[in-house]
């Protein structure tokens, strides 16, 4: 299956999540090329955005049972990309 490149974001409303979704993120963190926190303590929501690259299943799988979680929404946005090999090297083409 073809290998995907995009970005999860992640609004948590309810704190007593947090420890499931720290769960979900390290078993899918093969597929987890960064993550940013941003702490928006005075409105009581918390901003998690990952860049990811797997196929449609795995993206899906993880956010899927990001989605299930209580106070907690999640949106995706990936992209297919090719990769080429030239002299050994790999590049990205869209």
């Amino acid at each position: 299956m073809e290998k995907r490149i995009g970005v999860v974001a992640i609004l948590v409303e309810n704190m007593e999540s947090v420890e499931q979704l720290n769960a979900i993120l390290h078993q899918y963190g093969s597929i987890i090329l960064g993550r940013q926190g941003l702490p928006l303590r005075d409105k009581k929501i918390h901003i998690i955005s990952l860049i990811v690259e797997g196929t449609t299943d795995e993206v899906g799988a993880m956010t899927g049972k990001i989605g299930r979680l209580p106070g907690v929404s999640v949106k995706s946005l990936l992209t297919k990309y090719k990769e080429e090999k030239s002299n050994g090297k790999e590049k990205l083409k869209k």
